[in-house]
């Protein structure tokens, strides 16, 4: 969309860091380029005025802007390495986009000491090329020392790690057993055999499940969440903090939780052997795997069994003896359970829902929180079974309470841009594949046909990943939008009300309408779609920043198992190609950096279009997706990178040799 040349617009400032920006306009998906020059001093999220330079022409991809007025700092504090001179000092702020070092005078620098981590509040913002000025108000530790980096991490966000004390003392106050007096008109469901199934390390179990089959032959499956709106009630102190956080955040030896253990492992956890309140989906599922009827209901339930993702699959796959004796009187019950996932999978694949699969990392650290190990986390049988058991209660529940009329927080996932479809046929293209779509309307089909192809082949991961980056970002609304990633009409989180906030909101308006549906007048509506309204934007924003602090934990433990592996050689993938060098992504999902000096002797030249690389005097093409060796050269976890070198081919330095000659 075109500005006029002059005119004025808001936005927040994304800097790089090379010094120049962009602003994203309010209310659009328009960014503004920012010349290094003409930042007027903003900083990485900042919000700011910006005037319209350039008019944009046709072919021009943005806009470039100036910066009038920074109208609202981000933040006020900054986390960095403090090092100390004769007379002053000064931090080295993590956050490399912050654009400049911070000036600690002595008289400000507490008991800092260089090779520290510390927490600087901001006294003076950059202005005219002078630094930051600072003062250290927090000394986290030394930068070597065990669990400083995730710390750091923690005091970079400002996450709220530590719940205030009155909130702990109204957690404490809920009692941690279920009086059967308190049951009400709940379905008991305490002598049907109920299942949690997740990873061995979980403690905050808020699903289980079970598969029976009726005498009709269709499946009858349920689905029993948490109530944990029984126990969080609106408006209270955990309700509140629970606002304010948005989500649970899992940093790999830790958890930042959105509840207090009293409830996330106490009394809302679905622990087996206890009795616990649940709010429960029944979905009868025919043959084809389509929802025939459904119903909901206020439960307790009493899992039977704690079951794990390794057990489940070796149960299935009968592949130990020891875990098919011990479980032995559930086995037809986990094969009930497997038939129905892969009747699921099997429509959601003719549906179009893109199964991307793109496999996560797994790392594994020591008794210190030392990363002494990077692996590809394998998804099971077991695991796809409780993925499609949850995506199909969502649906029932969002798609039951639309056609209500109800207040409530939807998963959107919107149709993506035709732009971006275009571009990614462009580089598609050299593979032989390409999106079907006309110019006003793509279907998910087209979008898993080319999934569908590229499986088991060697592009598959990076194609996959190009496919992800052109997908919108999901999020939640009070509007109904449909989710495009699984070819969905309807969709939310209803399936994990301890970690998300969105789950707990439509648990609290499920209970209204199974409870006292008389009591959801109008007026009540309005409130509650105000209140979701409100909600679906706060917990966007805080799934945002769980999401960068979940990935950028990864980067840094990554690149500290790497620096053991420095002139190590590995074979990897070239992952993506830039203006300044190549990614390469190993098998064990670590990915680095190939800068232009680190190829080879030779001039490369980079095809924007093709994303590709071609040597001036060799004549060698690398592109997205080749097979390369490499050589670890650097890694540095303070700067969350990893540098790789390629390796010359024996045959092919022998060439080179020859032409030096």
């Amino acid at each position: 969309m075109s500005r006029k040349k002059g005119k004025t617009r808001e936005g927040i400032f994304r800097g790089s860091v090379k010094g120049y920006g962009f602003v994203k306009i309010d209310g659009t998906e328009e960014e503004v380029y920012i010349s290094k020059d003409h930042t007027k001093g903003a900083l990485n999220g900042d919000r700011v005025c910006i005037k319209i330079l350039e008019e944009k022409q046709e072919n021009d991809f943005h806009q470039e802007g100036k910066v009038v007025e920074v109208l609202e700092r981000e933040r006020d504090t900054l986390v960095g390495i403090f090092q100390k001179s004769r007379n002053f000092g000064f931090v080295v702020p993590d956050d490399k986009k912050f654009g400049t070092d911070i000036y600690i005078s002595k008289k400000n620098m507490g008991k800092a000491r260089s090779g520290h981590k510390v927490l600087v509040k901001i006294l003076k913002y950059p202005v005219r090329g002078k630094n930051a000025e600072g003062k250290v108000i927090e000394v986290i530790g030394n930068v070597n020392a065990a669990g400083v980096d995730m710390l750091s991490l923690i005091k970079e966000y400002d996450l709220p790690y530590r719940f205030p004390d009155f909130v702990v003392e109204e957690a404490k106050k809920i009692t941690q057993q279920i009086d059967p007096k308190s049951w009400g008109k709940r379905e008991d469901l305490t002598k049907r055999e109920i299942f949690t199934i997740d990873g061995k390390d979980a403690k905050d179990l808020d699903d289980a499940v079970c598969v029976e089959k009726t005498k009709n032959g269709t499946y009858l499956l349920g689905v029993h969440i948490a109530d944990v709106s029984h126990y969080v009630k609106e408006g209270s102190k955990l309700d509140q903090e629970a606002i304010l956080r948005g989500t649970s955040i899992y940093m790999m030896d830790r958890v930042i939780p959105m509840l207090p253990r009293e409830l996330s492992n106490g009394i809302c956890s679905l622990n087996a052997g206890t009795d616990r309140f649940a709010i429960s989906v029944w979905m009868e599922v025919n043959e084809k795997g389509k929802v025939i009827s459904s119903d909901v209901k206020k439960s307790v339930i009493h899992v039977t069994e704690r079951m794990n993702y390794t057990d489940v699959t070796k149960i299935l796959d009968r592949s130990d003896e020891a875990v098919l004796k011990r479980y032995e009187p559930y086995i037809e019950h986990f094969d009930r359970m497997k038939e129905l996932a892969e009747i699921l999978m099997e429509r959601r694949k003719k549906e179009g829902s893109l199964d991307l699969d793109l496999p996560e990392s797994k790392i594994i650290l020591n008794q210190d929180g030392i990363a002494i190990d990077v692996q590809k986390e394998e998804l099971t049988i077991a695991n796809k079974i409780i993925e499609q058991f949850m995506l199909l209660a969502n649906e029932t529940i969002a798609e039951r309470f639309y056609w209500l009329e109800a207040p409530f927080i939807y998963r959107v996932h919107e149709v993506p841009d035709m732009d971006k479809i275009e571009e990614l046929n462009k580089f598609l293209y050299n593979f032989g594949y390409k999106i079907k779509a006309t110019k006003e309307q793509v279907y998910p089909k087209a979008f898993a046909d080319v999934l569908e192809e590229i499986k088991g082949k060697p592009e598959e991961r990076v194609i996959s990943n190009l496919i992800l980056r052109t997908l919108k970002i999901a999020k939640y609304e009070s509007e109904n939008k449909g989710h495009f990633g699984i070819a969905s009409k309807y969709y939310c989180h209803f399936t994990s009300p301890i970690r998300r906030y969105p789950d707990l909101f439509i648990h609290r308006i499920i209970s209204m309408y199974l409870e006292n549906p008389k009591q959801m007048n109008e007026v009540k509506k309005e409130i509650y779609r105000s209140q979701a309204v409100r909600y679906a934007e706060t917990s966007s924003e805080r799934e945002k920043i769980a999401q960068k602090v979940e990935r950028e934990a990864i980067q840094i433990k990554m690149a500290e198992y790497m620096q053991e592996k420095v002139g190590e050689e590995f074979d990897g993938v070239i992952s993506s190609i830039t203006s300044f060098g190549m990614f390469v992504e190993l098998e064990n999902t670590v990915e680095g950096l190939i800068r232009f000096e680190n190829l080879g002797e030779d001039y490369y030249i980079y095809d924007e279009n093709r994303k590709t690389l071609f040597g001036e005097r060799t004549k060698t093409i690398f592109k997205i997706g080749d097979s390369i060796r490499i050589r670890v050269i650097r890694a540095n976890k303070e700067l969350r990178e990893i540098d790789f070198e390629r390796v010359i081919p024996e045959e092919k330095q022998e060439e080179k040799d020859e032409i030096v000659d």
